[in-house]
């Protein structure tokens, strides 16, 4: 019976999203309720669960979101995006304009979720493909690959965050275990399948072919946009590995860990991008704050999302459906990350929304952490690979890859599903083997 429970109430999930057109945050929040009374849960009770779940989640990763909205739209509006670009592009040469586009992904998609990070290079990958006359999807893919591992493997992204608490995650190891498994999928997903396209001829659409102008003198240097940019990751970083090298009684182990916890680290980057990349490129502090203003209103249903994502999980757990699949899956010996991923997989396939499929699929594979040695960390990375499988119509990074690149629908599968695909199966594999080894 709880199988049936939660095969129902993910069958409604894609019913609401897929055939009704209904907001992801409507729909989860209904198919929440719906799971609560086929659980035998009274109303009041379930209403009870979906607050919890939406406050735990939320008190959990709302300043987090905020923050890296913040930071996304000053490096955006900076021209810092822009500038990181060209640097690397010179550091590395035409040869090797992959590599750094590789890198300028990986650098602009920390920060910023994928579909702003898309449109905010896009018109970059037209002006280098007009430039160097090199195809555009060898250009461009290297570029979305990096994007899409960064959305959804690592934090301080929302879903890999949000992910990373549900499953009780230390996410300062989330992400040094995610950029590991990271750099593989991003360069087999990326650089080595863009080879296969070099004979794709496409265009920009011309209506769309429009590159923001900035003023060189005005933007900020190539150093200063690179590190403010790389920020919070950089604290976060040091305080994963200051667990190796200090013991937890050491005093400067205990500041360390406050200032790389993700919060704090992103609410030091804000003001380094604010000093750096806004009052040093005499802009004024009202238009400043006119444009955190509007990041953070931006991110508003993304963070509805993935409250409501939390209240899913919450009434599964109330529900008693959590426990049961925990037994069952033991019963079968699979492993918990290949548990994970698959569920994960199946939800992007019907769902279209990684972030959607992620945050459900850790509260379905929640109970399946208690009583195994498996990492909790090494979970968030197979969870977000999983969500990343399988793109197609459903999902809004399908169009805006294929309207963007101007390629047919069949193209879009033949590249972006493809990619989607190769970057999920690498991660997967990347998980399983470094859970020898954590």
């Amino acid at each position: 019976m709880p199988l049936i429970i939660i095969a129902i109430g993910i069958l409604l999930l894609i019913i609401l999203i897929s055939l009704f057109k209904l907001n992801a945050f409507l729909s989860l929040l209904i198919a929440s309720f719906f799971v609560g009374l086929l659980g035998n849960m009274e109303p009041l009770k379930i209403l009870v669960s979906i607050t919890k779940g939406v406050g735990d989640t939320m008190g959990n990763l709302a300043l987090i979101i905020a923050f890296g909205a913040m930071l996304g739209k000053i490096i955006e509006n900076s021209g810092a995006a822009y500038k990181i670009t060209h640097g690397l592009i010179e550091l590395t040469g035409i040869k090797r304009i992959q590599i750094a586009m590789v890198i300028t992904g990986f650098v602009v998609g920390l920060p910023m979720i994928y579909n702003a990070g898309f449109l905010v290079l896009i018109p970059l990958v037209y002006a280098l493909w007009s430039t160097t006359k090199l195809p555009m999807i060898y250009v461009g893919l290297p570029l979305c690959a990096a994007l899409s591992v960064t959305h959804g493997f690592l934090p301080p992204h929302p879903a890999p965050t949000a992910v990373a608490f549900i499953y009780h995650a230390n996410v300062n190891k989330t992400l040094l275990y995610g950029i590991i498994v990271a750099i593989p999928a991003i360069l087999i997903g990326g650089p080595l399948l863009s080879r296969f396209y070099k004979n794709m001829k496409n265009e920009p659409p011309k209506e769309l072919f429009i590159a923001k102008d900035f003023s060189k003198e005005n933007l900020p240097s190539f150093t200063v946009s690179l590190l403010t940019a790389l920020s919070p990751v950089i604290l976060i970083l040091i305080g994963a590995l200051s667990g190796i090298f200090l013991t937890q009684q050491n005093k400067l182990f205990q500041l360390i860990k406050f200032i790389s916890d993700p919060v704090v680290a992103l609410f030091f980057a804000v003001f380094i991008s604010i000093y750096f990349l806004g009052i040093r490129q005499n802009k004024k502090m009202s238009e400043l704050m006119k444009s955190l203003s509007t990041s953070v209103s931006g991110v508003a249903m993304i963070l509805l999302i993935i409250a409501s994502g939390g209240a899913f999980k919450q009434v599964l757990i109330d529900a008693g459906t959590g426990e049961y699949i925990k037994n069952i899956a033991l019963g079968f010996h699979f492993s918990p990350l290949i548990v994970a991923w698959s569920i994960a997989a199946l939800l992007r396939l019907a769902t279209g929304s990684a972030t959607v499929s992620c945050i459900t699929a850790a509260g379905i594979s929640l109970p399946l952490i208690n009583g195994t040695n498996v990492s909790p960390e090494l979970m968030v990375l197979a969870t977000g690979a999983g969500s990343l499988m399988f793109s197609h119509f459903n999902d809004i990074g399908f169009w805006m890859f294929k309207e963007y690149y101007n390629i047919s629908i069949k193209q879009t599968f033949a590249v972006w599903t493809v990619m989607e695909t190769v970057i999920g199966l690498v991660g997967l594999i990347g998980v399983m083997l470094m859970s020898f080894l954590v």
